[in-house]
């Protein structure tokens, strides 16, 4: 199965709709949708434009050019960087300080942990709207 259908249906099948819905949706008949994901009909521009704008990916994702599925997507080395940081903070809580208490006793190892987690996400999502607004429209490949 070529990438194209394979991804048109797994992102279908985690929205759990089923061709009919998607459909009515997006305004293309079912009977489309179906001979698209089967193989029997190819995709046209526009409609392949309509299923990245509906599914939130690039047109470059969906086609299987890459595996990010935004050019705003973080790399590993962004993860790993953001991971890097989130241990330097969490590592340099000040025991004595006021940021290491919760209710006049130390972190627990637990809060700790859910500190860094949101930490970690709240970090992510920054770097992403950051890229996503100051990646120049010449990096952006088919996301305009």
């Amino acid at each position: 199965m070529d990438m194209l259908r394979r991804r048109l249906i797994d992102l279908r099948e985690s929205m759990n709709l089923s061709q009919v819905e998607l459909g009515k949706r997006l305004g293309i008949n079912n009977t489309i949708i179906n001979k698209i994901e089967s193989g029997i009909r190819s995709v046209s521009a526009n409609e392949l434009s309509k299923f990245a704008e509906f599914y939130d990916v690039s047109t470059d994702y969906l086609l299987g050019k890459t595996d990010k599925r935004h050019y705003y997507s973080l790399t590993e080395k962004d993860t790993r960087a953001i991971d890097q940081k989130i241990k330097d903070i969490i590592d340099g809580l000040d025991p004595d300080g006021p940021d290491f208490f919760k209710n006049d006793a130390e972190l627990s190892d637990e809060d700790k942990r859910l500190l860094a987690v949101s930490l970690r996400q709240s970090y992510a999502l920054a770097q992403e709207l950051a890229k996503k607004k100051y990646t120049p429209k010449k990096y952006r490949g088919s996301e305009k």
